[in-house]
């Protein structure tokens, strides 16, 4: 089947031709481990499960590489600012590398709990400085780069193609650099950035280089690390857009003026997750944003109840490249839906006996997830055609485990209890306890064990 994806660089549709088909290699930024992922990170990364996903079902096999940034990612995507890490380390009293452990271990148990696919390689930065220094001595020997007394610098200025990406205007931007853009006055041009930092006593993380004591850049190691486990060139570079501007177009500049091959043939990048404001009595919605210090992370979610797949689903209510609104609300409309597609039954199935009939649906739905990953045009089809069996069909895409939800489901709970447990669901999220505890004690008279989950009030029939 004919697959179609939006290249950013050509901000448009294009058919999807992998380098070396059957296979096809996919790199996508990945963690920042000086925190937990919140949910707008965390939406990016289901993006990418799902294009994962739709590759796979189309036949294809997949090489993923997505890195951990365990050093070098400073407070702004400009080099500017103090170290994540280090503020990191400061803060828990603990050192760097235990902060990466911890939030990525944290990380992955999120990938697991969203049912977000583990990639083939996930490479530590920490892990890969020898090859960054190579790649940064690779740039120097081809004339790209100036030293100062700050660090190792890349030089735009040197390279016409900066920006193309962003489609940046370098001779504006160099006219309009505000102050704060050249923090560096070493600096020959506002957009250079640095490859490799010197000049930082106080920094915990550093290693010896051919030009002193130091440590990597941020962007430099997506481009050693990718190249190393990918190839020079390969198919497919995902992020959020917010990386355009500054890092993919860096990657860029330092991987192509490094092997003089395009960098990646196609590139995606995920919108942003705005989450509704509370304190804006206008509903108004804003961007998450670890900077902030307070976010949405899933274990948040999971302890007001709701399910991590709930989140899943509710990603796939808008297209990866719109903004997805978020809100309790919102997640609970997300957990309503999903609960009707787990109560779908196989007998009253429209498609479970007319062959013809679920191949056209099951054609109609691979169309629109083949046509740019149009997810919330699939789901749409989907609901409308109401087969348990269709969903099952798509389920290696969506990652929703229906056969298995769909399945306990069934097991029969009595309309008199089910409204109990309804009841109850609605005292906790009014947040009255006494109503609470009264139902729940009426659901223990009757037979039943109660317990709370990320699905709410669940219930088994006691046996003895």
């Amino acid at each position: 089947m004919t697959m179609t994806l939006y290249d950013t660089m050509t901000r448009s549709k294009r058919e999807f031709i992998p380098i070396d088909s059957p296979l096809v290699k996919i790199y996508c930024c990945g963690l920042t481990v000086y925190n937990y992922a919140h949910i707008g990170n965390l939406r990016t990364y289901v993006f990418e499960d799902l294009l994962r996903r739709t590759l796979l079902f189309n036949g294809y096999k997949v090489h993923h590489v997505q890195n951990v940034t365990d050093v070098g990612h400073m407070t702004t995507d400009a080099d500017a600012g103090d170290d994540k890490m280090q503020l990191a380390a400061e803060r828990e009293k603990k050192s760097p590398w235990e902060i990466a452990l911890f939030y990525e271990q944290a990380a992955i148990s999120d990938f697991k709990a969203l049912n977000i696919q583990i990639p083939e390689d996930m490479p530590r930065a920490t892990d890969h400085v020898v090859e960054m220094i190579e790649l940064i001595q690779k740039l120097e020997k081809k004339g790209f780069t100036y030293v100062t007394s700050e660090g190792v610098y890349f030089d735009t200025s040197k390279y016409p193609e900066y920006g193309k990406l962003a489609r940046l205007n370098l001779s504006e931007q160099r006219q309009g650099a505000r102050e704060e853009v050249i923090a560096d006055e070493t600096k020959k041009n506002p957009s250079d950035f640095v490859l490799w930092f010197l000049n930082k006593p106080t920094h915990i993380m550093k290693w010896e280089s051919p030009w002193g004591p130091g440590y990597p850049g941020w962007h430099i190691e997506c481009s050693a690390m990718s190249m190393k486990y990918l190839g020079e060139s390969f198919d497919i570079h995902c992020g959020g857009i917010d990386h355009i501007p500054v890092h993919h177009t860096n990657e860029i500049a330092q991987s192509e003026c490094a092997t003089g091959h395009t960098f990646t043939n196609y590139w995606l990048h995920g919108e942003f997750l705005l989450t509704k404001i509370e304190s804006d009595h206008d509903g108004g919605f804003g961007k998450e944003s670890k900077s902030k210090g307070e976010f949405n992370t899933l274990k948040s979610l999971k302890d007001k109840g709701f399910d991590p797949l709930a989140y899943r689903y509710l990603c796939m209510q808008a297209h990866y490249r719109s903004e997805l609104k978020f809100s309790t609300d919102i997640l609970e409309a997300a957990t309503t839906g999903l609960r009707k597609v787990y109560s779908l039954k196989r007998e009253n199935d429209p498609l479970a006996h007319d062959n013809e009939a679920f191949q056209a649906a099951k054609t109609r739905v691979l169309d629109a997830i083949n046509d740019d990953l149009a997810l919330p045009l699939a789901v749409g089809y989907l609901n409308s055609y109401g087969s348990l069996s269709l969903w099952k069909e798509f389920d290696p895409i969506l990652g929703l485990d229906i056969a298995e939800r769909s399945n306990k489901a069934k097991e029969a709970i009595p309309a008199e209890v089910q409204s109990l447990i309804d009841l109850r669901n609605q005292a906790r999220k009014d947040k009255d306890w006494t109503a609470s505890d009264s139902l729940r004690n009426q659901l223990i008279e009757i037979g039943y064990e109660v317990g709370d989950g990320p699905q709410g009030t669940t219930v088994k029939k006691r046996t003895i």
